[in-house]
């Protein structure tokens, strides 16, 4: 595919070599990075040096990992949304309701990443961070952004995406997906049902700017053995909608 006239590779690369850390590669060598990015290795040696000159990236001469200066790049997103901030009291009201744990989060591409969250317990195996991403189509929240997308961008998401079984639940079929999306639009919020993990439900709502928008969506969790669909749809839901409702009437306020 060409690239525009402005296009900087060496920053694609860059970004690249930040992006090959991740939970199951906290540390690299100079090899591992040139492998991932499809680098030469004098190429990636000079990224990960510089890097290291920047404060990003740390060594001990052989192995390479992501230092915490790092986040100032995810941090500096953050900071320039009202999103975290204004919702997050609101997520803690809703948290202490209803016992469970509940989470924000932004579609970034074809995954949701987290931008606020107020745990109770760990009921995942994975640990949950502001930052974490997971696939858009096996998440209650991710649901409930993409059935907002307009059609034309839902039917290029759906041709694109790869819909991989992450349990035995797990809705692999674009066509499913699309009426499973459908439902979504029409009642206004998502229940995922052991579709990302095995034991984990979640229900989400979506958070509208004053324009209509969907700019976030809004899940309460909870461990399957706790509640079933129903018990999630009559008891969670309700404060539920009115958490994200507060958080649009204090987005309109911030916003101006």
């Amino acid at each position: 595919m060409p690239r525009e006239p402005y296009y900087v590779q060496s920053l694609e690369r860059g970004l690249a070599v930040i992006r090959a850390f991740d939970a199951q590669h906290r540390e690299l060598t100079l090899s591992d990075v040139a492998r991932a990015c499809g680098l030469t290795r004098a190429a990636a040696r000079r990224f990960l040096l510089t890097l290291t000159d920047l404060g990003y990236v740390r060594t001990d001469g052989r192995l390479f990992s992501l230092a915490p200066r790092v986040l100032e790049l995810g941090y500096s997103y953050l900071s320039s949304q009202s999103l975290p901030e204004v919702a997050e009291p609101h997520l803690e009201r809703l948290v202490a309701e209803v016992r469970e744990s509940s989470s924000m989060s932004v579609l970034d591409g074809d995954d949701i990443v987290y931008v606020a969250r107020v745990p109770t317990s760990r009921i995942m195996r994975v640990a949950i961070n502001v930052g974490t991403r997971f696939p858009a189509y096996a998440t209650s929240m991710g649901r409930v952004l993409l059935a907002a997308l307009p059609d034309g961008e839902l039917e290029a998401y759906l041709t694109r995406a790869k819909l991989e079984p992450l349990t035995d639940r797990t809705i692999c079929s674009p066509v499913a997906l699309r009426a499973e999306l459908d439902r979504v639009r029409a009642d206004g919020h998502a229940i995922v049902d052991q579709e990302l993990e095995e034991g984990l439900r979640s229900i989400a709502a979506p958070v509208r700017d004053r324009t209509g928008a969907a700019v976030a969506a809004v899940n309460v969790s909870v461990h399957a053995v706790r509640a079933t669909v129903e018990d999630i749809r009559e008891r969670l839901l309700p404060p539920l909608l009115a958490a994200t409702a507060a958080i649009e009437a204090d987005l309109r306020i911030a916003n101006g």
